[in-house]
């Protein structure tokens, strides 16, 4: 390398310019041989900058948002999720949805794939440079709870709700909330209201909702009424993958071989 080399080296590091300072001396050489305008060349040591940044903020996004797992629509199996309509999936992979504020409810039994179909539709809006929240629904109610002991709720509900387009909240009815986690869920879907967008799974039909939020059907009714009436809801029915797979692999018994032989 020689001593330009180096000084435009140190200029990116200074600029802060990471796939110029990698990248510069491969165009150089390219744009020697090929005989670029100087102009080519810098548009394209800088369409490499851009590419390396949107790369680097998809990935930052991506972590940000807390997701268990990493799940993408390409690996879902779309066959094995009954009631589901792929079309509606793909709509909302366009994420049209969040320009609208709109809501996404996956409702099934456990292990159908709605926690998938919500990372993979996060991990989408994270790509397109959406900031994305995921969470379970008791872990968000524990966060909220704590904040409000703390008396710091609305600064919280501000870090967790304004600062993200797109908050995921997982597994709504798995453990019946008290009335005052009710009220603090209520919150949370009244705030996101024409605000921003919510896509939440659930493994309990909306006529038992009120066993979740402490058996208060006015509550809920409330509740509903803001979280479906933007909302695009998508019903799974189906085994259990996860069921499936022991039973495939002679874990549990085939309730069908029983059946077959009687």
């Amino acid at each position: 390398m020689n001593l330009q080399h180096e000084r435009i080296q140190l200029l990116c590091e200074q600029l802060r310019l990471p796939a110029v300072a990698q990248g510069y001396a491969a165009a150089a050489q390219q744009a020697a041989d090929q005989q670029q305008a100087y102009s080519e060349f810098l548009e394209g040591l800088l369409q490499g900058e851009m590419a390396h940044r949107h790369v680097r903020r998809q990935c930052v996004l991506t972590r940000l948002a807390g997701f268990p797992a990493h799940k993408t629509l390409e690996d879902f199996d779309f066959g094995l999720a009954g009631g589901l309509k792929r079309a509606q999936i793909e709509e909302l992979a366009g994420l049209a949805f969040l320009e609208r504020a709109e809501n996404v409810v996956l409702i099934g039994p456990s292990g159908v794939g709605k926690t998938h179909l919500a990372i993979a539709l996060g991990v989408k809006a994270a790509q397109a440079g959406v900031k994305v929240r995921f969470t379970s629904a008791a872990d968000l109610l524990m966060t909220l709870s704590a904040a409000h002991a703390q008396n710091q709720l609305k600064r919280v509900l501000t870090r967790i709700l304004g600062a993200n387009r797109l908050l995921i909240i997982d597994e709504i009815g798995y453990l019946p909330m008290n009335r005052a986690q009710a009220h603090l869920f209520f919150q949370v879907v009244a705030t996101r209201y024409e605000k921003g967008s919510l896509v939440v799974t659930s493994n309990l039909p909306f006529s038992q909702w009120d066993t979740t939020f402490a058996q208060d059907a006015t509550l809920t009714a409330a509740l509903l009424d803001r979280l479906l009436h933007h909302a695009h809801v998508v019903p799974i029915t189906g085994e259990s993958y996860r069921l499936r797979h022991q039973r495939k692999a002679g874990l549990i018994p085939d309730k069908r071989e029983g059946k077959g032989a009687t």
